[in-house]
């Protein structure tokens, strides 16, 4: 699919992507969302999907996050107060740990709640707002929300799709 470039495309493919995502996430037998047998966000390790989904909501949350900052008229940190880009995979294990407590309906309906006000977030936006100028370094509000939202779901389906294949669940 193409990058969204509009608030009305990117608002589908929040709609299109997560719907897949949940899909497949239905799928997941209960008793296998902590085995820990999905290859990790870093190299040489491995999660569970109860790991993916802290995933999901950790970057969801840092997404709302930077944009009260910035109403707040304060500069976030990028991509969080204590992470660098080069630091993902830490800021991936940050994420897990934050939500391990969490039971999988619990973590589902925190997901559901993160990717639901990204929706109402955006639906505040104007064109102008979402793709007129740069929001971060050389990238659009509407590309930075994308990039950390649809594109990780669709990411986290695949490894869902590709995990559940190998263990003859597809």
């Amino acid at each position: 699919m193409a990058v969204p470039d509009s608030k009305q495309a990117l608002l589908a493919e929040l709609a299109r992507s997560y719907a897949a995502l949940e899909k497949e996430l239905a799928t997941v037998p209960p008793e296998l969302f902590g085995e820990k047998a999905l290859e990790g966000h870093a190299k040489g390790e491995v999660m569970s999907a109860h790991d993916l989904v802290a995933y999901l909501i950790g970057w969801n949350e840092l997404v709302l996050k930077w944009h009260a900052q910035r109403a707040a008229g304060e500069e976030p940190d990028f991509p969080d107060t204590g992470f660098g880009w080069n630091e993902l995979g830490r800021l991936a294990a940050r994420f897990y740990r934050d939500y391990e407590m969490l039971a999988v309906p619990e973590l589902l309906a925190r997901l559901s709640e993160a990717k639901a006000r990204i929706v109402r977030l955006v639906e505040r936006q104007d064109a102008a707002a979402l793709y007129g100028a740069p929001w971060y370094r050389r990238y659009t509000m509407g590309r930075m929300i994308q990039l950390n939202t649809s594109s990780p779901y669709i990411n986290a389906r695949g490894r869902l799709r590709k995990w559940k294949k190998a263990r003859g669940l597809a």
